[in-house]
Formats: C-alpha cells, sequence, structure tokens
C-alpha cells in the first residue's frame, strides 16, 4: 500500500484509469458523439479548476497567513521548494481551466454568446470573462512577481518587498473575482 499510495502519479494514473472503466461502462455506446467530447472537455475544465482555485485558497488561506508564523531559518523550505511547486501546478491548472473551458464553450456553441453576454448567456459571459482575468492576472503579474520574490529572477531588497505586495494584491482580487466566477459556472448549469 505504501508503495502505491506514496506515489502521486499512480494515484492520479489509478484514479484517471477508473475514471475511463466508469465511462466505459456508462457511456460507451456515446463515444463517437459530440456531446461526449463535450462532456470530456468540461470534465477536464471542471477538475483543472478545481486545481486552480484550490492552489488560490491555499495561497491565501493557508500560505500566506501562516508565513509570519514561521521561523526565519524554516522560510526558505517554504520559498525555495513548496511555492516554486505549487505556483507551477497554479498557473498551468490556471491556463489549462481557461483552454478547456473555452473548447468546451465552442463546442457546445455558447463561446461567443457568452463573451458578447447575448440574451442566456449573459451568466457564463461574465463568468468566462472573470476567469480571463483571473488567468492574465496569474500569468502576467503574480508569476512574473513571485519569480523575483523566490528569487528565481534578480531583484533587490526593495524590488522583492514590492513584488511580494503586488502579487499579494493580484492574488487577493483573485480570491475576490472567483466567488462571483463560480457562482456563474454552476448558475449558468442550474438557473441561467
Amino acid at each position: 500500500m505504501d508503495k502505491f499510495f506514496g506515489n502521486l502519479h499512480r494515484v492520479l494514473l489509478a484514479g484517471l484509469a477508473l475514471a475511463v472503466l466508469v465511462a466505459i461502462i456508462r457511456h460507451s455506446d456515446q463515444f463517437g458523439s459530440k456531446e461526449f467530447w463535450s462532456f470530456i472537455f468540461r470534465w477536464i475544465h471542471v477538475w483543472s479548476g478545481v486545481l486552480w482555485i484550490g492552489l488560490l485558497y491555499y495561497f491565501n488561506f493557508v500560505q500566506i497567513p501562516s508565513m509570519p508564523k514561521i521561523p526565519d531559518e524554516q522560510k526558505p523550505a517554504v520559498g525555495k521548494v513548496i511555492a516554486p511547486t505549487a505556483l507551477f501546478y497554479f498557473r498551468w491548472a490556471a491556463a489549462i481551466t481557461v483552454l478547456f473551458g473555452l473548447i468546451t464553450a465552442g463546442m457546445k456553441e455558447e463561446l461567443a454568446e457568452g463573451l458578447t453576454f447575448q440574451t442566456g448567456y449573459a451568466t457564463i459571459g461574465i463568468g468566462m470573462w472573470l476567469a480571463l482575468i483571473m488567468a492574465a492576472n496569474v500569468w502576467f503579474v503574480i508569476w512574473p512577481n513571485q519569480k523575483k520574490v523566490l528569487g528565481l529572477v534578480e531583484a533587490d531588497a526593495d524590488s522583492k518587498k514590492k513584488a511580494a505586495r503586488t502579487a499579494l494584491f493580484a492574488s487577493r482580487t483573485n480570491t475576490l473575482l472567483s466567488l462571483a466566477m463560480l457562482y456563474c459556472m454552476v448558475a449558468q448549469g442550474n438557473i441561467g
């Protein structure tokens, strides 16, 4: 058991195999349909979105508030090991979420309608725009500033301090936007 559960890649592969098995058992008659593949892309969108927003909440609810409580000699473990890895998954989960969200909306022929807030699509459109703003924050504000904070690019002490504040505010902006974004994503399928 230790060999299996001690290896994240094995667990993820087994989870994917289980999902494929369920899909085969439940939906093998639909594999060639547009609806099935639209669902698969939506499933990827939701899974990566859970990872993205989960990491956003981890940073804002756990890591950032905990940093002042960590002794200075232990902070490099967070800054050199945990944060870079978490930020890797965070930014790529954001990109995958947006990509598969756009693909899903396109397959459902709701992309242009949502992005232009047409009747019946305004709620999902608001969610799409909020997600796009959040992803832009991840890639063009949070990540470039975190690279300075973590010492992945050259920056003096004042630049690091400014970068940390900028990244924090962008991350908190994403936390703020995430609540409305998630509301829009769930509301579209339930109350329009």
